[in-house]
């Protein structure tokens, strides 16, 4: 008898991938594809790029397809929902992978860096739940969703005073969403990985921290595993959240790195920096 819940398959899924251009996103996206996956529509916010993303994965039996779209804005989030359902006319699962990653402290973040942070990485969660579930609940598919939150959930850094506020919004946010949709058999979790290597993260340590070329090689040697979470290890957690290896699994909030909060000493003390930098991106 064969097993209903095969390995991590995502055979005859459409899927959509938000980030999907570069790093997680693309880590992801590269991983349905190689389990079976029938369409993939990337978002994100380069169209040179997503597209470039994109035809390296088209073909083989998986069609991918890219779709720029502001998803710091509600009309980015809608367009997602109407273009997965104008090309497809059904969707099986979501991985929302993008993310405002910015610095900024207790000292420091404005009205409008508040609008961003929440927009992008609270708001457009929320709307492609809704729309995505629409049109799963519509075909009548059990489908899932993984959001990405973070392990600055806990609390973070200094550094990060919005981007906390933000991940942990998320936490609130698949418990409900799974609850509200489990007669429909959709789920949604969320998957909080730590410093991870990827190039959003050279840029912001290269940006706001003002790193060497070799910051990572740095950093790496003080780790515990000796690195930092790599994209495809993530993406194996994000696809077995989606797949229907993870069974029944919904409203879960998982951490997924080598740091535990709470245990052991804490860090030395450093003072938050009171003017740190900032631009709208």
């Amino acid at each position: 008898m064969s097993d209903p819940y095969e390995f991590g398959s995502f055979a005859g899924k459409t899927c959509v991938v938000t980030g999907g251009s570069q790093g997680l996103g693309f880590a992801v996206a590269e991983l349905m594809k190689e389990r079976g996956a029938e369409a993939i529509m990337l978002v994100g916010r380069d169209q040179a790029k997503g597209e470039a993303a994109a035809a390296s994965l088209d073909g083989d039996g998986c069609t991918v397809s890219f779709l720029s779209a502001d998803l710091a804005t509600t009309e980015g989030a809608e367009l997602v929902v109407s273009t997965v359902d104008e090309r497809y006319g059904i969707v099986h699962a979501l991985a929302a992978c993008a993310a405002a990653t910015w610095r900024g402290t207790v000292w420091n973040t404005t009205g409008d860096m508040w609008d961003e942070m929440l927009a992008v990485n609270v708001k457009t969660q929320g709307l492609l739940i809704t729309g995505l579930a629409t049109i799963m609940a519509r075909e009548g598919v059990a489908g899932s969703m993984a959001l990405v939150g973070s392990i600055a959930h806990h609390g973070g850094i200094g550094e990060l005073f919005p981007y906390v506020v933000a991940k942990h919004a998320l936490e609130a946010m698949v418990r409900h969403a799974g609850y509200s949709l489990r007669m429909e058999r959709i789920r949604v979790n969320l998957i909080n990985p730590g410093w991870m290597d990827t190039p959003a993260e050279d840029g912001v340590q290269k940006k706001f921290h003002n790193a060497p070329d070799d910051w990572l090689e740095k950093a790496e040697k003080e780790q515990p595993f000796g690195r930092l979470l790599k994209p495809q290890e993530v993406a194996r957690g994000i696809c077995f959240m989606l797949s229907d290896e993870s069974g029944m699994m919904s409203g879960a909030s998982i951490d997924f790195d080598q740091t535990m909060p709470g245990q052991g000493p804490a860090a030395p003390f450093e003072p938050v920096p009171r003017h740190f930098p900032w631009e709208n991106s």
